[in-house]
This record gives C-alpha cells, structure tokens and sequence, in this order.
C-alpha cells in the first residue's frame, strides 16, 4: 500500500498525517506523550485533515491528558538488577556502597552507581539523573556546533531540562532552545533529529510543507528517526499494565 506523510500544527498540537488507500480518517492519540496520528484517505488535502482534526480536537486533549495522568509503574528502586537505558542501550544497574561522594559510570554492560552505604533510592536517583544530564550536555555541545556551521545560524542558549510532553522546543524570539532530559536514555540518532528539528524552527514557525521540505534536505532519514524516538517510552523503562493496554488500544476512533 502507498503512503504518503505529513506534518501539521492544530491547536498547538502537532500531528503526523498518513495518507493511505483507506475509506475513512482515523485519529489516534498514543503513549507515552500523547502523540497524535491521523490516517486519511489519500483523497484528503491538508485542510480537509485540518477540519476533521479541529472537529476532534476536544476528544485529542482529553485523550492526552488521559495519558498523561495514568499512573506509571511504581519508580525505579535503584538496586542492583534493575534495568535502565543511556542511549538506547538497555544496562543492567549495579550499586556499589562505598564512602564519598556519590557518582554513576558505564562499565562494560552495567550501569555503576557508587554511593554511601546509607544512601536512599532518593540521592541515587539524583546522583543518576545528575550523570544523564551530564551526558547530555557533552553529546549535544559538539552536535549544536556542527549544525550551527552547516546551517549559517547561531544557537545563543540552550538548556537541559525535565519536559513531560516534548521532546524539545524553541524560542524563535530569544533563539533559545530546550531539550529533554529523558534524550541522554535514547538513540543518539534521535537527538541529532530534535537538534535539526528545533534549530528548523529558526526560519519555520509551523510543521508544513515548507518545514518538511527544510527536514528533508537537511536531514533525509528525519522521519525513521522520529519514529524511533516517538515509539520508545518516555519516563519507564517498562510500562504498567494499564500503559500497555493504552498503547494497544492508542484512543483509536472514527471520524
């Protein structure tokens, strides 16, 4: 079956479009970030698409708000065994008890967090997440630098931090751009697209053709790449039985 792809902004919310061979338009809304899919027949154009999303688009919101209150599998409890990703790689953790500060490093296939005898799962987490955003901040330095020089334009600010429903965002005002913690548990593919995706938003507001065409030539696999990132979990490493259940069933409806 032909497809062909889309990318439109409704409401403040973006959408991937799929045009297919199908009689009628589907809207899905899909975990972990509430991301919106629509299936349409190949004969809609794009604002067709557009009034059947806006038509919905109540129904969108609570979906996304449904998912983003349902409750995650209890928080990682930081001891050894649990699993946990650094860049697309799942680590097996292993918590070494030793006095000093605390401190987390790779070492072959495991995850290391040395940390005092007497620590809570709370200071390891923090000790962890403090390693993510270190990670990050190295990975997306010399990433920033090389398409600053591609592209001609200058990222004047950039930050780290914890986002729930994206993956970045930009300022176009001020320039400044901001990036989600959770990329440093990801491809490293995936941060390459949301550096493009938002340093795009520089000379494109919005997600239409003429931001696509941009993504097409500066970046020709963006698509595979968002797809990868858009299908891993956001904050769980494994999902409750509720989340599954809501991936499988993705708010799929009609319209």
């Amino acid at each position: 079956m032909t497809t062909t792809s889309a990318y439109l902004t409704v409401g403040g919310i973006d959408i991937d479009v799929i045009h297919k061979d199908i009689k009628h338009l589907h809207i899905g809304v899909y975990p972990p970030l509430g991301r919106v899919r629509v299936a349409a027949p190949e004969r809609f154009d794009d604002e067709q698409v557009r009034l059947a999303v806006v038509q919905r688009l109540a129904w969108i919101k609570r979906q996304r708000k449904r998912l983003q209150a349902a409750p995650r599998q209890t928080e990682r409890e930081m001891v050894t065994g649990e699993s946990h990703y650094v860049w697309g790689n799942r680590l097996r953790l292993k918590v070494v008890e030793r006095p000093g500060r605390a401190k987390a490093e790779i070492d072959g296939d495991r995850l290391v967090i040395y940390t005092a005898p007497d620590s809570t799962a709370e200071s390891r987490r923090a000790a962890l997440e403090c390693w993510y955003r270190d990670q990050l901040r190295q990975a997306l330095a010399p990433l920033i630098e090389k398409w600053e020089n591609k592209l001609q334009v200058t990222v004047p600010k950039w930050t780290i931090r914890r986002m729930k429903t994206k993956w970045g965002s930009c300022n176009r005002e001020s320039r400044h751009i901001w990036f989600n913690l959770e990329l440093a548990k990801k491809h490293p593919n995936c941060l390459e697209y949301i550096v493009v995706h938002e340093m795009t938003h520089y000379v494109e507001r919005k997600h239409g053709e003429r931001f696509i065409k941009l993504m097409d030539e500066r970046l020709p696999n963006w698509e595979l790449r968002r797809s990868e990132l858009n299908g891993s979990p956001l904050a769980s490493e494994e999902w409750s039985a509720l989340e599954r259940s809501l991936e499988r069933q993705g708010g799929l409806t009609d319209v």
